[in-house]
């Protein structure tokens, strides 16, 4: 059940890191409403991510690395590096996501975005995803690559 579980993860997670790509073309190509639309999917496809994450890791599946010696050192700083931002996204997500919908709450529609009230929270917003895409699409990448190599190194862990 777990490997199944673990499958259904990374193709949320490659679905969300999709989905998050479209978002920012999208709003770069002043697709509002488009925009709107792939960043829910794409966090509401991280959201099911975790659980199917934390449920396999409660279910004791894990896989260590058990690669080349020489590669060692390359893969614990790249999985270091994507467990610390994977900590730091999900906060960066929640606080963009709350000011777009407190602006879309003050704008009443997404074609009113600019009203005074609204422009507070969509420049909270803004400010906010200056940080958060990046981080979010590095922990994505890294956790697709981390996958692959323990799909080649790695060595299934139970307990």
């Amino acid at each position: 059940m777990a490997p199944i579980i673990n499958q259904w993860a990374v193709i949320t997670i490659v679905l969300s890191g999709i989905a998050l790509v479209f978002g920012v073309v999208f709003i770069r190509r002043g697709n509002r409403e488009a925009h709107m639309r792939a960043m829910l999917t794409a966090s509401a496809l991280a959201t099911v991510f975790l659980v199917l994450y934390l449920t396999r890791l409660a279910l004791g599946y894990e896989k260590a690395y058990a690669g080349p010696d020489g590669w060692r050192g390359a893969y614990f700083t790249l999985l270091i590096s994507h467990i610390i931002l994977a900590a730091a996204n999900l906060p960066l997500a929640l606080g963009a996501l709350w000011h777009a919908w407190k602006g879309l709450r003050a704008a009443g529609n997404l074609g009113n975005i600019d009203a005074p009230a609204a422009r507070p929270s969509f420049n909270r917003h803004r400010a906010w995803v200056r940080w958060t895409v990046p981080v979010w699409l590095y922990v994505a990448v890294t956790g697709w690559i981390i996958y692959l190599v323990l799909g080649r190194y790695g060595e299934v862990v139970t307990g």
